[in-house]
């Protein structure tokens, strides 16, 4: 199994490369670590597994477009083509039609829009003063399941994002805060592209999750790496974000 992680040097705010190691660990698989200045490796190879983005800095955003750009319907051909794809946090709002700033005294007479790929339809807007947090449990459900998975962790964001056009969410919510305000779904998922609004160490706070995905990438019946403590602590919390009383947004 091959995974590429697509820009580790900024694309690690809040630990997401903890989850290309924990496929590492649980599978052994080999890890390409593209850089900046690289061009990705599945755009010239059908050999990649998965491909992987975690969260960045807004400048970060900026360069990471510039460097995506150029390779714009190469990436939509492999995302067609069936590529498998794991974007988290403020990644995604790179596939997007643009990112807005809607704080003009933070502007310094900047053009207050970054233009995204376009590659889904959807806008988001960005307000640096008004941050939100958010605890999230939700859904994931491939049709044939028998049981949905529940999906536990945590949204920090001073970005909304609005969907333009009909897109598929990647997880149904069960309490916190989703793609949109008051939508009904989180994050996108559009054939084996998956993006969501969740921050760190995902596929380790989720392990039936993770499960799944290696999976799906012909992985069968493999153990992950301290299977019994992740599976201990993912109930864990999901006992914990049942609770009534629990606060989610703050």
């Amino acid at each position: 199994m091959i995974v590429e992680s697509l820009y580790p040097e900024v694309a690690d705010l809040y630990g997401e490369l903890g989850n290309v190691m924990y496929l590492q660990r649980s599978t052994g698989c080999q890890v390409i670590e593209t850089g900046l200045n690289q061009e990705p490796a599945f755009l010239t190879r059908n050999d990649i597994d998965l491909v992987y983005m975690g969260t960045m800095t807004e400048r970060a955003q900026e360069l990471v477009i510039e460097r995506l750009e150029p390779h714009k319907e190469e990436i939509i051909q492999s995302i067609e083509n069936g590529q498998r794809f794991l974007i988290t946090g403020n990644a995604l709002e790179i596939f997007g039609k643009e990112i807005e700033d809607r704080d003009p005294e933070l502007l310094g007479g900047r053009d207050p829009v970054t233009r995204g790929l376009g590659i889904f339809g959807f806008h988001t807007e960005r307000r640096m003063l008004h941050r939100f947090n958010s605890l999230f449990h939700g859904k994931f459900r491939e049709q044939g399941m028998q049981d949905a998975i529940d999906i536990v962790g945590f949204n920090s964001q001073f970005t909304q994002s609005f969907r333009d056009e009909e897109l598929k969410p990647l997880f149904s919510i069960v309490r916190g805060r989703g793609f949109e305000p008051e939508g009904s779904g989180e994050g996108i998922r559009y054939r084996n592209f998956m993006a969501t609004y969740i921050i760190g160490p995902l596929l380790v706070l989720n392990p039936p999750f993770t499960k799944y995905l290696l999976q799906e990438m012909g992985e069968k019946d493999v153990s992950l790496a301290c299977e019994e403590a992740a599976f201990a602590a993912y109930e864990k919390r999901l006992q914990e974000y049942s609770e009534p009383d629990r606060g989610f947004v703050y």
